[in-house]
């Protein structure tokens, strides 16, 4: 089986998926995405395509090793995200040889279920509690959430004051049956961070994401 094509998909208002074909007719998907660079990655991902033509997609770690080594200069974030974007589709194609689940491919599962939970915005506080509690009455016991809009390198005490005071309110109206993650979104500096993460503390979220 050998590799005849890849073709890449801009998808509005950021994302690129990535379809790798082959002479067998199977065909496996991936997501080489990287924040704000969907064209940066698709124009990498034409850069490996001469690579990448005729080779065997089952081959997956050799496919790996060559795009990773292949120059002096390795890793960055264009490179691994195209990279990663190839690794998924290889695998896709690899279950769909095997008729198998990838999971099983890599080693089995290790467990039956796993916890969920839903994203509620927070880009309108004032919809955050609201939110909270439609999604316990679904049964959720977990939810995640922006807690705030970009802050300055050193911004002042008040905007902080303003995001605890939103984020203890949450906690008030859920009480301890709803498990609050904190989004950060790559918003918050360093100095701001040290200090938002020490007054969120006490009421211990379940994790902090992107938080500088």
């Amino acid at each position: 089986m050998k590799i005849t094509a890849l073709k890449t998909f801009v998808v509005a208002p950021r994302w690129l998926f990535l379809k790798i074909e082959t002479d067998a007719g199977l065909s496996g998907w991936g997501e080489p995405v990287l924040e704000g660079h969907a064209q940066t990655l698709a124009t990498k991902i034409v850069e490996l395509t001469d690579v990448l033509i005729g080779a065997d997609p089952l081959q997956i770690e050799d496919i790996w090793q060559m795009i990773y080594r292949n120059g002096c200069y390795r890793g960055g974030p264009v490179l691994m995200s195209a990279l990663s974007g190839i690794d998924m589709a290889l695998w896709d194609i690899k279950g769909k040889y095997h008729d198998a689940p990838v999971h099983a491919l890599l080693g089995g599962s290790v467990r039956n279920k796993v916890r969920s939970y839903c994203w509620i915005g927070g880009d309108r506080p004032e919809d955050l509690v609201t939110s909270a509690k439609a999604l316990m009455a679904k049964g959720y016991d977990a939810c995640k959430m922006n807690i705030c809009g970009e802050l300055q390198i050193v911004d002042r005490h008040a905007a902080i004051d303003t995001i605890v005071a939103q984020m203890f309110e949450l906690r008030a109206s859920v009480g301890s049956e709803m498990d609050l993650a904190f989004d950060f979104h790559g918003r918050v500096h360093v100095p701001m961070a040290a200090i938002l993460l020490k007054e969120l503390e006490p009421l211990r979220p379940m994790f902090v994401e992107d938080a500088v």
